[in-house]
């Protein structure tokens, strides 16, 4: 079983900022599967289940999609709690976060590996005592000129950059269901190559 995560901030004064492109792209699995995150205290998240593959003969993958109703850098306990009720494990996570060092458009998976500042990837690392778990990395670009980074990340998209999102969103959840369905290397070969 998969837990997928999408990271951000909570409230409406956060929701379109570039910070909280990991949960766009939860919004856009959820609505693809026609499911409704619903409010889990147990968990402080947001989740809903779906599954993935079902058809003739296929039972079906279960997927728990998730988001945390904290913030960005407390990430890591609503992650590992959510994951610990659905009896995850690390190893079948899928962290979806904004990427600074990525040209805005660019996707990127990989498992495990630094969290380059990304305060809510460290909260998860720390959390679950692992780096072991698989990121869909989203590039953002980085700031213009001198504008500091907090900033730009916690800003919404450019009106440029609002035509192409869509198109960036539905890739990245192509991505996730990739990883599910065909496991990380051909997910990855199948992202990196088109």
């Amino acid at each position: 079983m998969y837990t997928v995560v999408g990271l951000g901030n909570p409230g409406p004064k956060y929701a379109r900022t570039r910070h909280n492109i990991g949960q766009m792209v939860i919004d856009v699995l959820a609505q693809r599967f026609n499911t409704r995150l619903a409010l889990h205290k147990h968990t402080q998240t947001q989740s809903g289940t779906v599954r993935l593959g079902v058809g003739p003969g296929q039972p079906g993958e279960q997927v728990v999609l998730g988001i945390s109703t904290g913030y960005m850098n407390t990430s890591g306990g609503p992650v590992t709690s959510l994951m610990a009720y659905y009896s995850g494990t690390v190893e079948n996570l899928i962290v979806i976060h904004d990427e600074l060092d990525l040209p805005f458009g660019t996707l990127k998976l990989k498992r495990g590996g630094g969290e380059g500042g990304h305060n809510g990837l460290k909260s998860i690392s720390q959390s679950s005592g692992s780096k072991n778990y698989i990121r869909l990395r989203c590039g953002i670009g980085r700031p213009p000129g001198r504008q500091d980074p907090a900033d730009f990340v916690l800003s919404e998209f450019s009106a440029g950059e609002r035509k192409e999102l869509g198109v960036m969103l539905e890739l990245a959840a192509d991505a996730v269901i990739d990883v599910i369905e065909l496991g990380l290397d051909r997910a990855t070969m199948r992202l990196h190559t088109a």
